[in-house]
């Protein structure tokens, strides 16, 4: 990765002024170790009429990989080779962002002891960027950086080979940045938060914390934004609640702005003691309603929870007494601890400890623990499966372990263009393998239900569009006739 900060000066006021706004020396190339690799800074030309500091990233891709999600690009079936195999080291992204924050971290606040005219007032800045990962091509890249001040705003698109132009552009953008009227910290935050957003791949995870970080970097320029809802969901990952506790804060900014006042002065209209306006119900919360229903209709009692995650409906299920064993299954040690620490095991009564187990294992193979129980529940489980590999499930579940009632929820696809942050044919998770139709999912579960003996019907959960349906797709599975035992698959090619 590599990016470069051009200037200009005079003999009065030259341009190897930018190395002390930088706080890195021109006659030195410097290295500073990050979490994923090595930065270097270097000066390929440092004159009084003009000087040239480049920021190089050296990316550890085996790093990237441990430190990282540890799930490639969009979890597809090759992800395996794509942690290793892809563009990180080459393109711009949010590890050069990181890597501009840590290496210029003064610079990016505006400070400079030695110079802090200088830091306050703008410079003649060029910023080049060889490779930069642009979703949403070269427009997009001009809409972003157009309102900000710059003069210039060259985004050419790089061919996918120039040898070959007929196979047209790959989605990487050269981007040339000219202007006169901004300070360098302004350029830096610009970039810290816009390289992230083109790329709209964060390598890290999205914490609270990062709202704030946003709203340091956007101070003067992201409230006001044409594009700032864009620039918002992207840089926190399409993370809902915090793109809307952005967007709010951002808009107490921008009238506070328009008007002349402190923020403080414009948030006063409301006692949040005494407010008791409606608020929207999470989907997952809608889901898990959903999911108790229909285990209360059935009149389950002992419930397997498979593929638990964090524990959430596990929580929900022992708040009902009528639930006398939970078991919660899933394949990650780290969500079951994460589980055991939202329920609070190691404090737990001795009579609630009874009710509620959390195991290890993995749902494309049989279980002999998993026999035996009322219901098993699927939420949002399927759809982070290969292809491939659902036959496996369905035998360990429904062939195997053979609970009377089975409950599965997944998105429905129709619905995702009702989501307004989420770009046309991309899934709702980077690790859903697919998403069905609701016609998909009824064609599987018909299938799943004629081979292993169930009947089976269908329930929308959450607002039930009139053209594209609820957001989630619900089935419930009731185990016809009186067989208990286990098949064999050898019973099951037989049927088949």
């Amino acid at each position: 990765m590599f990016l470069t900060i051009s200037t200009t000066g005079t003999p009065e006021r030259p341009a190897t002024d930018l190395g002390f706004l930088l706080h890195k020396h021109p006659e030195r190339a410097q290295a500073f170790s990050t979490s994923h690799g090595t930065a270097h800074v270097l000066y390929p030309e440092a004159t009084a009429e003009r000087c040239t500091a480049a920021l190089l990233l050296e990316v550890d891709p085996v790093a990237l990989v441990r430190r990282g999600k540890g799930k490639g690009r969009g979890g597809a079936p090759d992800a395996a080779l794509a942690q290793y195999v892809n563009d990180r080291p080459y393109a711009a992204s949010s590890l050069l962002a990181v890597a501009l924050a840590q290496v210029f971290k003064t610079a990016l606040h505006g400070q400079c002891r030695a110079l802090p005219e200088r830091a306050a007032e703008p410079l003649p800045l060029r910023i080049e960027v060889p490779a930069l990962p642009a979703r949403g091509g070269a427009e997009l890249v001009r809409e972003l950086f157009g309102p900000l001040g710059w003069t210039t705003v060259d985004a050419e698109p790089v061919a996918l080979d120039a040898e070959f132009p007929e196979w047209g552009d790959s989605r990487y953008v050269r981007l040339v940045l000219e202007g006169e009227g901004l300070r360098l910290a302004d350029a830096l935050n610009q970039l810290y938060v816009l390289l992230p957003v083109l790329d709209d791949a964060k390598h890290y995870w999205v914490a609270p914390d990062e709202v704030d970080k946003l709203l340091r970097a956007g101070e003067g320029w992201l409230a006001a934004h044409p594009r700032r809802e864009l620039i918002t969901t992207r840089y926190l990952s399409r993370r809902r609640g915090l793109a809307r506790e952005a967007s709010e804060r951002l808009e107490l900014v921008r009238l506070a702005e328009a008007d002349g006042l402190d923020v403080e002065d414009v948030d006063n209209a409301v006692d949040e003691a005494s407010d008791t306006e409606e608020r929207p119900v999470p989907l997952a919360e809608h889901r898990r309603a959903a999911i108790l229903a229909a285990l209360r209709a059935v009149g389950a009692t002992r419930v397997l929870d498979l593929g638990c995650g964090q524990g959430q409906l596990v929580q929900a299920l022992l708040k009902d007494a009528r639930f006398t064993e939970i078991v919660g299954v899933d394949v990650s040690v780290r969500a079951l601890t994460v589980a055991a620490r939202r329920l609070r095991l190691d404090r737990m009564g001795e009579r609630q400890a009874a009710r509620v187990k959390l195991l290890q294992g993995s749902l494309a193979y049989t279980d002999k623990r998993l026999g035996g129980y009322d219901a098993a529940v699927l939420s949002e489980v399927v759809e982070h499966l290969d292809l491939p590999r659902l036959p496996a499930l369905e035998y360990a579940v429904f062939g195997a372990a053979r609970p009377r009632t089975v409950v599965v929820t997944t998105p429905n696809v129709e619905y995702n263009v009702r989501w307004e942050t989420l770009p046309a044919g991309h899934v709702r998770h980077g690790d859903h393998r697919f998403e069905w139709t609701r016609a998909e999912f009824r064609e599987w579960a018909g299938a799943v239900a004629g081979r292993y003996g169930y009947a089976v019907e269908f329930a929308p959960v959450g607002a039930d569009d009139p053209e594209v349906g609820a957001p989630t797709q619900m089935a419930v599975f009731t185990r016809s006739g009186g067989e208990d035992e286990p098949r064999t698959k050898k019973q099951e090619e037989d049927r088949a």
